[in-house]
């Protein structure tokens, strides 16, 4: 038996601005990011911002739909073999880069080989080339329209990682992406939008590509789906500062902008903007150092999760715009069962209970924190030190750059701490992105054996019953071991001008397909 995926259907701004768009035959879209990007080498020097930018230019073979699954995308049909060892994918036909030529296997086959030279420093090299227990043991093309990757063990995650934003997509290049010599140049995918210029710091000038094949798919579905492309032209402004954003937004000089929570109301209220506000699989948690000599132990970990509302607590830090989740995995995820809605429960009396029979005596706990913004740390420091110190545990909140905050946090030189995780769309991953062995891996602050060992049979397991048997498992046991309290599923807050139809960001990132711009 074979199991196949197949395809479901004149203000201050940092940067020069494009004129508003006079005719539909020459949209154009105005978007400001809160920093430049890093790169324009997908999956490889890269930030969430990079991604959001470069999955308008490039596509892999396979890519994520809404809900979390894979589904394909250059490919037009993924077969797996019944070992789980072989995958077939049968390209789209039709399909050319921006520069015109036509995208075939070898093309596939060229981007292969680029990726998993260590020269390249592909970001995801390590989950392909045994590093982190996966080895594609190789690749070949039997025809045009035809590539077969080898593996040497069976993987539920192996698509995942094909489709992963951080991966880049695994997006198919041009080979003249590269300059004579080897270096990089530009990306020349087959995405939507090709790439204009970048003028770093300033802004990424993207131009509409004429000759996009789209998916058959209809309606927007993740990065799958329908991704006709509608502006001209899109410019993505670097605009650092919030409160310049917001009135570059309200003037008209930018059409979208990602919005604070905190100004979401303000800008409901104001005439010509519509406001989104999307949730995500990111993850905001308070993280506990379970080597240090007081969080060790479980009872004082128990104790901080009962003193705590966090209904109260997500309320305040997301200005009532989230609802507690203390699931690794996302609302929309169809993993996310009657189970994973299971949540530490406030009860102060429990809380003094298990902290009179905890270690802690009276010491006062460092809680670090940043102001990075729109992540929420700050806020959710400050109610976590007063809901603690209400049941009697003394709380010290530091506030550090995030540059510094990340340094503690991958050395794992900290008590506790206010963080937050970015998306992880399979709930292996999910759970893997603060659980494992702490001697290789400083950072993780999960490192129970069993839950280790769950994790990596989630890793191998493709049968979704008995993935959602070990999902739940994992639940239970991280809300009795309460290495770190999971609070809410984030969410990114965009406004854009009436101007504009159709923008449906995703995940935290810009998705220009389908949007369209009118006077």
């Amino acid at each position: 038996m074979r199991s196949r995926i197949r395809k479901i259907i004149p203000f201050l701004i940092l940067a020069p601005v494009l004129p508003v768009a006079t005719s539909a035959a020459a949209s154009q879209a105005k978007i400001a990011l809160t920093a430049d990007i890093l790169s324009t080498n997908p999956g490889v020097n890269r930030d969430d911002n990079t991604d959001g930018v470069m999955l308008n230019i490039v596509e892999g073979l396979v890519g994520y739909g809404e809900g979390g699954t894979v589904k394909p995308l250059l490919a037009k049909s993924v077969d797996i073999s019944g070992d789980g060892l072989i995958y077939t994918f049968k390209l789209r036909e039709g399909v050319t880069f921006q520069n015109g030529a036509a995208f075939t296997s070898a093309d596939v086959l060229w981007n292969w080989k680029r990726y998993t030279d260590p020269a390249t420093k592909w970001r995801c090299l390590p989950d392909v080339n045994g590093t982190n227990g996966l080895k594609v043991t190789s690749v070949e093309a039997s025809d045009a329209k035809t590539v077969v990757m080898h593996l040497d063990k069976p993987s539920a995650l192996f698509l995942d990682t094909l489709a992963r934003t951080d991966c880049g997509g695994t997006g198919m290049l041009s080979s003249a992406s590269l300059n004579a010599d080897g270096s990089w140049n530009k990306p020349i995918g087959t995405g939507p939008f090709e790439l204009v210029d970048w003028k770093k710091g300033q802004s990424i000038s993207l131009k509409k590509f004429d000759g996009y094949k789209s998916p058959d798919g209809t309606g927007f579905d993740g990065y799958v789906g329908d991704k006709t492309p509608h502006v001209d032209s899109a410019t993505f402004v670097v605009v650092p500062d919030a409160s310049t954003v917001k009135a570059a937004l309200l003037s008209g000089d930018v059409d979208v902008a990602q919005a604070l929570t905190s100004d979401v109301s303000e800008l409901k209220n104001a005439k010509g903007i519509v406001v989104l506000t999307p949730s995500d699989a990111s993850k905001h948690a308070l993280l506990f150092q379970t080597n240090d000599p007081l969080f060790k132990d479980v009872k004082f970990r128990q104790a901080i999760a009962a003193a705590l509302d966090i209904t109260q607590l997500v309320g305040f830090a997301s200005d009532g715009l989230s609802e507690p989740s203390n699931s690794a995995v996302f609302g929309a995820s169809p993993y996310n069962d009657g189970e994973q809605k299971k949540a530490f429960q406030y009860d102060p009396q429990k809380a003094k209970e298990l902290l009179a029979q905890s270690s802690y005596k009276g010491e006062t706990i460092k809680l670090i924190a940043n102001k990075r913004a729109p992540m929420p740390s700050s806020q959710v420091a400050l109610v976590t030190q007063s809901m603690l110190q209400a049941a009697g545990i003394k709380v010290e909140i530091e506030i550090l750059e995030w540059a510094t905050q990340l340094e503690k946090y991958n050395s794992g030189d900290y008590q506790m701490m206010s963080f937050s995780y970015s998306s992880r769309l399979d709930p292996a991953l999910s759970f893997e992105q603060f659980a494992g062995d702490k001697t290789k891996q400083p950072r993780k602050v999960w490192d129970n054996p069993t839950a280790l060992s769950l994790i990596d049979k989630a890793k191998i397991v493709t049968d979704p019953a008995k993935r959602q048997q070990l999902f739940d498992q994992l639940h239970e046991m991280m809300l009795a071991d309460a290495p770190l309290i999971i609070l809410y599923n984030g969410l990114t807050a965009w406004a854009h001008r009436d101007r504009v139809q159709n923008f449906k960001p995703w995940e935290g990132k810009p998705r220009l397909w389908g949007m369209m711009v009118t006077l």
